[in-house]
């Protein structure tokens, strides 16, 4: 059986993008033929810091975080501002409270703009929505504006300068409509089998005394009449999705009101969100709203920004919760992205706020398929790249392939081959398993569009209220991603963003064996062909190349 090996290095000099940076020496990245799979699960431990794993000494595809620590970073390098551009973030949680980045020109609660940024007493970052949650679906947005112009009309009786536009309503339409229907099929479907559920639960909970019942106990269950076949079917099948009927309820409600909430805002072709913020959102000048309450206005909200902010830098070593991948950083948090479609706007000037106030990297973990203002956030990607930032965006959790034509907002194509900035990193979700599985089933990927992939499934981290918890998505491998350029960063703060891009993706884990793209099991694809590097993150050759490099 061949074994995962490192292959030689070569001194061969690659073109440096900034003539004041040390260039890079060219490490060719370890290779995976074949490698004993790992066949029985993983403990909820194991699980938990999966991601820090070595695929070598593991068999688990982590990113080597605990082997670079504990072999390769020595000393403590300069501290690196992350901007999490997200939710909002739990700026009070017990692992995060440590490395939340302060304003060091802003004097708190004293209403002035202390440091003339345009935002007053950010002392932490800035929210672009104030107290916005809830949001429209960017297709929702267009069909609402345009309705009254387009409807029941065809593309020939549209002007020539406005058929594209229309071109784009139609499709939005259409979508809506359909997704719209699927939803109120689906929650229909849910409440009859929640209903069902409630039924046979009441009837078998007093034949057995007890609500929390086992899948052994129903099984033993006499059944003589009909009525209690049927209970007796509906709570054995349900049981093979929560330990108890009480969970299943409670998850089943949950599901419901996730689908009421879509139903109501996302698909709400009558809303009018951003009244509560009073900007006018189709002019980039107007900047002057939002607040300064990074964690919005319900800690809840900031669910999906805590998590991410916690996988890169929730505080190591200190006993308690978790180990975030990167230390000596300070997270920047930027709310901008409602239960919704984010607005370019907002984006954009997030994206401008934390590269005017520091951050070395910027975390995107968020995506959408319609997009009325891109060149606005194209023009903040821009700007950023000028400005040496490095950007690590999430390719999207929709299972599909990029370079299929699908255009994912934000991205650095605008022609889904030609990228406009060398900045950015998109990120694939990887699962914990190497084998067939080893590509998430929900990652989009794409030879062209998607840069490397990371750990992305079952993913632990902090969560509001010093709670902690597993999630899962691309929006988890682009933190990871984060991390790990927010600790090259820091130890090699000589090297450009660009060529932390590079470093990052010459220096992963490669692997030709077959898996499922996008959970489909008819589409079985190399692994090496989801991706642009065609490599899985490794954090411990990347320090060994940024280490080499910088002694040339």
């Amino acid at each position: 059986m061949k074994r995962i090996f490192l292959a030689a290095f070569s001194v061969a000099v690659l073109m440096s993008s900034c003539d004041t940076t040390a260039p890079l020496i060219n490490i060719p990245a370890e290779n995976v033929d074949q490698l004993p799979l790992k066949v029985s699960d993983l403990s909820e431990d194991q699980l938990k810091d999966w991601p820090a794993k070595d695929i070598q000494e593991d068999t688990i595809p982590g990113m080597s975080v605990e082997k670079t620590y504990n072999e390769l970073i020595k000393g403590k390098g300069t501290s690196v501002i992350v901007a999490v551009i997200d939710s909002g973030v739990d700026i009070d949680h017990e692992d995060l409270e440590g490395v939340i980045w302060t304003n060091p020109d802003e004097i708190p609660g004293n209403g002035i703009d202390d440091d003339k940024n345009g935002y007053i007493d950010d002392v932490h970052g800035w929210n672009f929505l104030g107290d916005i949650v809830q949001e429209q679906l960017e297709k929702s947005r267009i069909v609402q504006k345009y309705d009254a112009q387009f409807k029941g009309k065809t593309l020939e009786q549209i002007p020539s300068a406005q058929k594209e536009l229309f071109k784009t309503y139609t499709k939005a339409k259409e979508e809506v409509e359909t997704e719209r229907d699927e939803l109120i099929q689906q929650k229909t479907q849910y409440e009859q089998i929640l209903a069902a559920v409630k039924s046979a639960h009441t009837a078998v909970s007093q034949k057995l005394g007890k609500e929390d019942y086992t899948a052994e106990e129903v099984e033993a269950l006499e059944a003589t009449t009909d009525m209690e076949q049927r209970n007796k079917a509906i709570l054995t099948q349900m049981l093979n999705y929560e330990d108890t009927i009480p969970e299943f309820i409670t998850m089943i409600g949950e599901q419901l009101e996730s689908m009421a909430d879509r139903l109501n805002n996302n698909y709400n072709l009558n809303g009018n969100y951003r009244a509560a913020l009073g900007d006018n959102p189709d002019d980039i000048k107007d900047t002057k709203y939002g607040n300064n309450n990074v964690i919005g206005p319900d800690p809840e909200s900031a669910m999906h920004g805590t998590h991410v902010a916690g996988i890169i830098a929730a505080e190591r070593d200190n006993g308690i919760g978790m180990n975030g991948v990167a230390n000596n950083v300070q997270i920047m948090s930027v709310r901008a992205v409602p239960d919704g479609d984010e607005r370019d706007k907002d984006i954009a000037l997030a994206i401008r706020y934390a590269v005017d106030n520091g951050a070395k990297v910027i975390n995107t973990s968020f995506g959408k398929y319609y997009a009325t203002n891109p060149e606005w956030v194209y023009d903040a990607i821009k700007y950023a790249a000028k400005k040496d930032v490095l950007i690590v965006n999430a390719s999207g959790n929709e299972g599909i392939d990029l370079d299929n034509g699908d255009t994912v907002y934000p991205n650095d194509q605008l022609d889904n081959i030609t990228e406009f900035a060398d900045n950015v990193i998109s990120v694939g979700a990887l699962n914990f398993s190497y084998g067939g599985k080893l590509a998430a089933s929900f990652s989009n990927y794409g030879k062209s569009n998607v840069d490397v992939f990371a750990p992305g499934v079952q993913i632990w981290s902090t969560v509001p209220g010093n709670e902690y918890q597993f999630l899962q998505g691309t929006s988890m491998a682009a933190p990871e991603v984060a991390g790990v350029a927010a600790m090259l960063r820091s130890y090699y703060p000589q090297f450009s963003a660009a060529q932390i891009k590079q470093i990052i993706m010459q220096t992963g884990v490669s692997t030709n064996i077959q898996v499922s793209a996008g959970g489909d099991p008819e589409n079985v694809k190399s692994f090496s062909s989801l991706s642009k590097s065609g490599k899985m993150i490794n954090m411990y050759n990347a320090f060994k190349m940024a280490e080499l490099s910088s002694k040339n």
